[in-house]
């Protein structure tokens, strides 16, 4: 008995590690490249005195909400399609 809990612990994280990895290495390759079309965009529009434009408060705010929503979407594909709260059940009238 204490095998098979020992067992399931290093599977357990086994696949943690990996998609902690796999997290770290999109996420950092996402942003790099982010960063990169970023640059490129500001270098090609920036002002005849060489300073770039100033991001608006609200591109920001709306950068952010994209960003929950796509976490929220990648959380909710770790969940089996049976766990996964429907839209009806959470709209309660």
């Amino acid at each position: 008995m204490t095998n098979q809990i020992a067992e399931r612990t290093g599977q357990n994280a086994n696949w943690k590690t990996q998609a902690y990895i796999v997290g770290v290495i999109g996420g950092g390759m996402f942003g790099l490249l982010a960063a990169y079309f970023y640059t490129r965009a500001v270098e090609d529009d920036t002002d005849h005195d060489g300073t770039p434009n100033r991001v608006q408060t609200g591109e920001v705010i709306g950068l952010f909400l994209a960003a929950l929503a796509m976490l929220r979407q990648i959380a909710e594909m770790g969940r089996t399609p049976t766990r996964r709260p429907s839209r009806q059940r959470r709209r309660r009238r």
